[in-house]
């Protein structure tokens, strides 16, 4: 399973696992993997600390951070970075957030205690990632930086390579991968329609041979759909660098994830979900609900762009986490159509042990078919 990008970051398989935990990401990368920390959602300081844990847990092996800096969003080059989140907040109906209000009270879902506010602005824009950048390479150990949500500035792509990591990004069509390569990064990560959180509405196995075709010989990772050493076999048959995964990790043992949520997951089938701006403002495929059905209804408030949705949301979010069996019916679960192959809570190390075997079984059974 080696290849080059391997030997650049000194992995032993191309398994790629984005993840909002650290506990997850430590056991991706002692397992052979690359475990990829979600910055998204931590101030500064806490990266610093999750960073910080994650190098005393992962034996001096390498690991990633994935960053958001949308390509678009609102107020983007037309406000001062530093006034942004004052100016959006001026921009936000009172309607949008209290039809979000309404729908947490009608659904019995508490208010947060005062001194666990979540911030309304997270790293949705070029001002706010910046910092959480800085964090990153800091920490010799992290060789890899992703961004979720398109091309990063100019500037931030030479800062990260000059300190002599990786810089890729996602992508959802071909014409956003070209411009990936044109920018200069190192890898492009084509996520099919079926991936989990933002992503678009052209399927893994249309996207990945046609990207992979486009920016040659730049590698390109699979990502959207993949659960199993098959998905994973079928991809890099295609040509395929590697396996981008994300919502595999929700239901390991090591996840983060509160047990009232992580038994929609388990019980969720691939049918389960829908692409809604309803969370950030992005097409973001997640668990359909009562929250995501509430703003598709043309009687209620449209979203918002990014990062506005979000600052009218984020409340949501931070509420369903800290009160899950409350906020069942409303809560953000944001996951791939993948779903439904996890129907079981394994270990960490465990999944990617499978994941090897399997390949190893998918690329013998294609290598014997051929030799017939």
């Amino acid at each position: 399973m080696k290849n080059e990008l391997c030997e650049r970051l000194g992995i032993e398989f191309p398994i790629f696992a984005f993840t909002h935990c650290r506990d997850v990401v430590s056991a991706v990368t002692n397992a052979g993997g690359l475990g990829v920390l979600g910055a998204v959602g931590f101030t500064p300081e806490q990266l610093e600390t999750e960073l910080q844990w994650i190098d005393e847990h992962v034996g001096g092996k390498p690991y990633g951070v994935d960053i958001v800096i949308p390509m678009k969003y609102e107020g983007m080059g037309e406000m001062d970075p530093d006034k942004l989140e004052d100016e959006l907040r001026k921009l936000i109906p009172d309607g949008h957030r209290e039809f979000a209000r309404k729908l947490l009270a009608d659904h019995g879902v508490p208010e947060l205690p005062d001194d666990q506010k979540a911030p309304e602005l997270l790293g949705w824009t070029e001002a706010t990632a910046g910092p959480l950048i800085e964090i990153a390479l800091s920490h010799p150990k992290v060789k890899l930086i992703a961004n979720a949500l398109g091309t990063p500035p100019p500037e931030v792509v030479t800062e990260i390579q000059s300190t002599g990591r990786l810089v890729g990004a996602l992508c959802g069509s071909v014409a956003h991968a070209i411009g990936h390569k044109e920018a200069g990064l190192d890898f492009v990560i084509a996520q099919g329609g079926e991936g989990g959180g933002h992503t678009g509405d052209v399927g893994s196995i249309v996207l990945w041979p046609q990207v992979i075709d486009a920016v040659a010989p730049l590698p390109v990772l699979a990502a959207g759909g993949i659960g199993t050493g098959r998905q994973m076999a079928a991809a890099m048959a295609m040509g395929a660098a590697g396996a981008w995964t994300g919502s595999l990790w929700l239901t390991v043992e090591e996840a983060d994830i509160p047990p009232a949520q992580m038994e929609q997951y388990i019980a969720a089938t691939s049918r389960d979900t829908v692409r809604s701006r309803s969370f950030t403002g992005k097409p973001c495929r997640m668990l359909r609900n009562e929250w995501t059905e509430a703003w598709e209804n043309p009687d209620n408030p449209k979203p918002l762009g990014m990062p506005m949705q979000f600052m009218v949301t984020g409340d949501a979010v931070a509420r369903g986490h800290h009160y899950p069996e409350q906020a069942r019916d409303v809560q953000f679960n944001p996951v791939g159509q993948v779903v439904g192959q996890m129907n079981k809570i394994r270990k960490t190390k465990d999944v990617i042990y499978d994941m090897v075997e399997e390949f190893i079984d998918a690329s013998t059974r294609l290598a014997d078919s051929l030799a017939e």
